[in-house]
């Protein structure tokens, strides 16, 4: 849901009455563009999270705990000298679009009152949070704008801070009938592209819900209707709405979070609705795995573009190894015509191209042609071909090894795709990455800003339909930890022949319908996941064992069973 002008309004009325008089006891910038408030009021600390992040900007109260850099941004630095132990004066939007002010009472260095402004702008991708001096001059943002970047409006430290353009819409809390229809009169076309051009604040799905409030369409066109009509029961379908709030998120058939609304949308009364106590709450819950989901996606762009990288470098060396042990297939003939000619030297004649032998190898021996350097004596011709044989055969043993070593390189570097795939959390995402700094496939980053030791990841924890615990890892770290804490006898699962989650069943002698279970656990986090059928092996733990040396992940197993089993589903596999 795009946090639009209208469901702004109405989070900044909830936040100004939960937050109004605190005191900022903390603040921290996790992200670049993020920033998290805690602030002490009514007995009790709340942590207001504001992001600008292009896909997910928006405002709320949050429970989700994030990590802070070891080094603070220095916009972080500049509101903690400024505002820490400040007062929240107020939080409201401005123009009534998309902009929260959240404004904070403090003493300056002389111990004078002053009031600073946190501005954030919530517009996609020029989404952006300004901290403002009392003299109306920026101090800082955590994007800085030049007129490189745009040539409207720059956003620098020392510039006075200006709103966006305006759009010479209606402002959603200030729409009269009459001036709606003036303002759309003339105009042709859906009636919530009409919306969207003339009010504030509208999304295009608010926009809709208002035509569908109308009209009973949400594709209504402005020919086709009472327009005036329509304009009356928007302007009266705008101010019933702050008084009619029920927080929710939207669910589909499938149970997966669609949207976040804070009053009910007519239009999508077919989507299953969880209510929420707030408006904040809504959002964190919606916001939760959406936001996390697209910061590992930023975070892991960069680590699947090196593995892609290695896996095509390993791919073409592969090829080439290849091609060099069928061109060393000819060994053997080289060693023929060496000990053929070598026994017949006397049927060659030096400056000969050509010589034919009897192949006493063969029965009947039939005349074998042996090619000759013409410029070489038969005996030195015989030499020519063993030495060609010696390399040839030097060659097939060395291809042989590379094309093993490559192999499972190869297979390394796709099971490491695999694995950043399942990535959902950053301690994964960094689980990973050392992984690969530790084998020289990624620099080690030397940043000063890294993050707080982050606790280590841990399995994914499903409860099979007869109770049992399963555990899957997500990464080599966890697949080694899994396998290597597992009991002897405790039942352990991998996909056959492919990257892949190692399954651990807790608990000795399970039945089938459990094993079978965690089998499409094995099958959905692995690279078959997209297969209708994958062949799953299962034995004891016992039976599996790491070589010496080998590479987190890897292991042997023996004594094991094969089950060919359908992928459990995402939703399926849902604790």
């Amino acid at each position: 849901m795009p946090l639009d002008g209208l469901t702004l309004g109405l989070v900044a009325r909830e936040l100004d009455a939960a937050l109004a008089g605190g005191r900022v006891n903390k603040i921290i910038q996790p992200e670049r563009d993020e920033i998290i408030l805690t602030i002490r009021n009514g007995g009790a600390n709340h942590q207001l999270l504001l992001s600008a992040t292009a896909n997910c900007a928006r405002a709320h109260l949050t429970t989700t705990h994030k990590n802070n850099p070891l080094e603070p941004p220095a916009l972080c630095m500049l509101m903690r000298k400024h505002i820490t132990g400040g007062r929240i004066c107020s939080i409201r939007t401005l123009e009534s679009d998309r902009i929260l002010e959240i404004e904070i009472e403090h003493f300056d260095e002389l111990g004078d009152k002053a009031r600073k402004r946190l501005i954030c702008e919530f517009m996609g991708k020029h989404s952006n949070l300004i901290f403002v001096g009392g003299d109306g001059r920026i101090i800082d943002s955590a994007r800085r704008v030049n007129e490189l970047i745009s040539s409207v409006r720059e956003v620098l430290p020392g510039l006075r801070y200006e709103l966006p353009p305006a759009h010479g819409k209606i402002p959603y809390d200030q729409v009269e009938a009459d001036a709606l229809y003036s303002a759309m009169a003339g105009k042709s076309g859906p009636l919530h592209k009409l919306i969207s051009s003339s009010i504030s604040g509208m999304s295009a799905q608010t926009a809709r819900e208002l035509s569908f409030r109308a009209t009973g369409s949400e594709e209504a066109h402005s020919d086709e209707i009472d327009l005036h009509a329509a304009c009356v029961s928007i302007a009266e379908s705008l101010r019933s709405i702050p008084e009619s709030l029920a927080p929710a998120i939207l669910v589909n058939d499938e149970g997966a979070p669609v949207d976040a609304v804070a009053f009910p949308y007519l239009s999508r009364a077919y989507l299953r609705s969880e209510p929420f106590p707030t408006l904040s709450e809504a959002l964190d819950a919606f916001y939760r795995s959406r936001d996390m989901a697209e910061r590992i996606k930023q975070k892991s762009a960069a680590l699947h573009r090196t593995l892609k990288k290695n896996v095509e470098r390993c791919e073409r060396k592969l090829a080439l190894q290849n091609e060099a042990l069928l061109g060393s297939q000819r060994m053997e003939e080289y060693r023929l015509k060496g000990e053929l000619l070598t026994a017949n030297l006397h049927l060659a004649q030096k400056g000969a191209k050509v010589v034919e032998v009897p192949n006493y190898y063969e029965e009947g021996m039939p005349m074998l042609r042996v090619e000759l350097d013409e410029r070489l004596s038969p005996g030195q011709n015989a030499q020519k071909y063993f030495k060609l044989y010696q390399k040839a055969r030097n060659a097939q043993t060395l291809a042989a090894e590379q094309i093993e070593k490559t192999s499972a390189e190869l297979d390394y570097l796709e099971g490491q795709l695999d694995n950043l795939e399942k990535c959902r959390e950053e301690a994964e995402l960094s689980e990973l990455r050392e992984e690969l700094e530790k084998f020289g496939y990624v620099k080690a980053n030397r940043s000063r800003r890294q993050m707080k030791q982050l606790p280590p990841s841990r399995p994914m924890r499903f409860t099979a339909p007869s109770g049992r615990t399963i555990l899957v890892g997500k990464n080599n770290l966890q697949n080694d930890k899994l396998t290597g804490t597992a009991q002897p006898n405790e039942v352990w699962l991998h996909a056959k022949d492919m990257p892949g989650s190692h399954v651990i069943i807790v608990g000795e002698e399970p039945d089938d319908a459990t094993i079978l279970y965690a089998a499409r656990l094995a099958a959905l986090y692995s690279k078959g996941r997209t297969s209708s059928r994958v062949p799953v092996d299962y034995t004891l733990r016992r039976y599996v064992k790491k070589p010496s040396g080998a590479k987190p992940g890897f292991v042997i197993y023996t004594n094991q069973h094969t089950l060919t089993v359908e992928p459990a589903r995402e939703t399926e596999s849902d604790e």
